[in-house]
């Protein structure tokens, strides 16, 4: 159970607010799919008064066709970061985050790289699943939508066996974002099996999933993983769960953060999660 006396401790020793949401999915013009400066996502971050964020830039090796895609400068990266962490810690907390695009034969590759960097939080997701990542129109010729759905959500149990060396799962059902009919035909009870044996893997090994508000911008309707999914998480044991938008630009830092709260608390959270140096800590949700 949370302790709330490591809470005052966090409030105290670090300055975190007990109030108030952090984004810790974010990307910058270090990640293969954005060109936004970092300095730009840290002043919208202002703008909308978040109490945090954490840069989460993408490193996906052996990604298909176009390997060099999602390879991270992580030298330059970490730099970067640590440089704005001394440049605003009077204005905004700034962590070191990484997205890791998992895939069982990087296991290795991934811890040894993890070893060498002080990231504050690691996300793993699954992006691209036996050779193909269901974003281009490909992974759909030769997949029903139903057996394309099913085909994720088994390589992410085929990534948690391989490596658990990340903090949180990133947007679990990631898929139904670009699905023929996206979420029309899909829900956590049609997949239920696979989707609690994904939960249960991930809290026996003490690990979290985050609610990522990309699906409201996506057009689902829904945050990625689906409220019921989040719920599911909780009913199941699970505690952690962090907060992000998955934003590549300013205008999408925080996107529709107003729904998070009401979203949690239905599914039975008192409290939301960050990272600092790879260990959680647990905020009250507003």
């Amino acid at each position: 159970m949370i302790d709330i006396s490591i809470l005052i401790f966090f409030e105290k020793e670090w300055g975190i607010s007990m109030s108030g949401l952090w984004d810790t999915h974010m990307h910058s013009q270090f990640s293969g799919d954005s060109h936004t400066p970092q300095e730009d996502m840290i002043a919208a971050a202002k703008q909308k008064n978040l109490k945090g964020i954490c840069f989460t830039d993408h490193l996906d090796i052996d990604y298909p066709d176009k390997p060099e895609t999602f390879l991270l400068d992580l030298p330059n990266y970490v730099s970067s970061v640590e440089a704005l962490q001394e440049k605003y810690k009077e204005v905004l907390p700034v962590r070191l985050g990484i997205e890791l695009g998992l895939q069982p034969h990087l296991a290795g590759i991934h811890a040894d790289i993890l070893s060498q960097y002080p990231f504050d939080f690691v996300i793993g997701s699954s992006h691209v699943m036996h050779g193909v990542d269901p974003y281009y129109p490909a992974y759909w010729e030769k997949h029903t939508e139903e057996d394309g759905y099913q085909e994720y959500f088994e390589s992410i149990l085929e990534n948690i066996a391989a490596f658990d060396g990340f903090d949180v799962y990133g947007h679990i059902d990631y898929v139904v974002r670009y699905g023929p009919n996206k979420n029309a035909n899909y829900s956590y009870q049609k997949y239920a099996d696979i989707i609690d044996e994904i939960l249960k893997a991930l809290i026996i090994k003490g690990k979290g999933i985050e609610i990522n508000t990309g699906g409201f911008k996506y057009g689902l309707g829904h945050p990625n993983p689906t409220e019921d999914i989040i719920k599911r998480y909780h009913e199941l044991g699970g505690e952690i769960i962090t907060i992000g938008a998955d934003a590549h630009q300013p205008e999408h830092v925080a996107f529709d953060f107003e729904k998070v709260p009401s979203i949690l608390k239905e599914a039975g959270f008192t409290h939301y999660t960050i990272f600092r140096k790879r260990k959680p800590e647990f905020i009250p949700i507003p």
